[in-house]
């Protein structure tokens, strides 16, 4: 026997991410972005490049998505199982362990794992079994083994057995300073990986990575495979390349099978960063108006500079002024600003009372500063941090 059998492999492709049906604001979204990567990743599949689609999890950005996003999230899977490509799904963490509106799902070809199970599928007369379990929160690194053993994997007949799951497993890193995950309850021991399996396929770790040995030094049983999300769901990926794996798992007379992979790159949309000082900023309609409190920062020319980013802006400095002004501020800030949220400082009702503001006028200066969340504050060390789609 000498086969390769050829794994599309995707994950987090959080489908809805900023993609309302009922926007209140009108700005520029990412919720596209995230349906065009999605098209291309699955794109070798329906090209019949592939032998089998594995979906790590996070497939929605929600448990409760809209009708028209479970649509566009199984539609493509449908067509290519109708192509003869068995697709398998393990729901993720955003959906809670188990997948939204599967009515859509009802195909033949597309499995979805909604309690620990094995799918077993013959590729070209090669036996493959598919082990996997929904995602688990609940001290998953005390239950990973008897999870896996609930999956009966043991009691399939196979030559290759793989491990689908959406969890974390130890030695894993994220974020711009490569925090590394260790032995927290809901972090997977290297050493619980179990010996008969060819590779663990995962989601639920944004970027992209492959596990070989755990903290350690010590080899792994089987490699945990990682492909990362599909596009960039916060600026902590701002760094980070995004796309899909193929894993190709090659059946030959090896004692036993040999795993390869190779990670191909989406163009997921850049993230820019812009931090600005209130001091530095001259008191023109960019800064303080006549009165002297804080208009809010547009920024134009740095937007524009960088036409099909998304960019950040994080705002900080102190804001003076009494509550009609605040009122009259937050009015202006709602026009001005696409979106944005007020990071208020402790204390504020010590601050209003330093100020003379009473009840009633106090639950006014609450609503304001806590409720709504919007526009600029009288409290000192606050910081505005702004989102502006480009």
């Amino acid at each position: 026997m000498n086969e390769r059998i050829r794994i599309l492999l995707l994950a987090d492709t959080h489908l809805g991410f900023d993609l309302p049906t009922r926007a209140r604001v009108e700005r520029r979204r990412r919720g596209h972005d995230f349906l065009a990567n999605y098209a291309t990743a699955l794109r070798p599949a329906l090209e019949r490049q592939v032998d089998l689609v594995v979906h790590g999890g996070d497939v929605f950005n929600r448990s409760r998505v809209p009708t028209s996003v479970a649509w566009q999230a199984f539609e493509p899977l449908a067509r290519v199982a109708d192509g003869g490509v068995p697709v398998f799904v393990v729901p993720g963490n955003h959906e809670r362990g188990r997948i939204p509106q599967l009515r859509f799902a009802q195909h033949p070809g597309i499995h979805v794992f909604d309690r620990p199970r094995t799918f077993a599928v013959d590729v070209r007369g090669v036996r493959v079994a598919i082990a996997g379990f929904p995602s688990e929160r609940d001290d998953v690194r005390a239950r990973f083994v008897d999870l896996v053993e609930a999956t009966r994997w043991r009691a399939v007949s196979a030559t290759v057995r793989l491990l689908w799951m959406h969890q974390c497993v130890e030695g894993a890193t994220v974020g711009p300073k490569d925090f590394t995950f260790t032995t927290a309850a809901d972090v997977i021991r290297g050493t619980d990986i179990p010996s008969g399996f060819a590779a663990v396929l995962s989601g639920h770790i944004h970027r992209h990575q492959v596990l070989t040995t755990d903290l350690r030094g010590v080899p792994l049983a089987a490699p945990v495979l990682y492909p990362g999300s599909i596009e960039r769901t916060s600026m902590a990926e701002v760094d980070e390349d995004k796309g899909f794996m193929i894993v190709e798992v090659a059946c030959d007379d090896a004692p036993g099978p040999r795993v390869e992979w190779q990670f191909h790159g989406l163009p997921a949309r850049p993230l820019v960063r812009c931090d600005l000082n209130v001091e530095s900023i001259a008191d023109d309609a960019r800064g303080r108006g006549p009165d002297g409190n804080w208009r809010g920062a547009r920024g134009r020319g740095a937007h524009d500079s960088r036409r099909g980013s998304s960019e950040r802006a994080g705002v900080a400095g102190a804001v003076g002024g009494e509550p009609p002004a605040v009122v009259a501020a937050v009015d202006e800030r709602r026009a001005q600003a696409r979106r944005h949220r007020l990071v208020r400082a402790s204390g504020f009702r010590a601050e209003a009372e330093r100020r003379g503001v009473r009840a009633p006028a106090l639950v006014r200066f609450k609503r304001v500063l806590v409720r709504h969340r919007r526009g600029p504050a009288p409290l000192p060390h606050c910081r505005i941090v702004s989102s502006i789609q480009r």
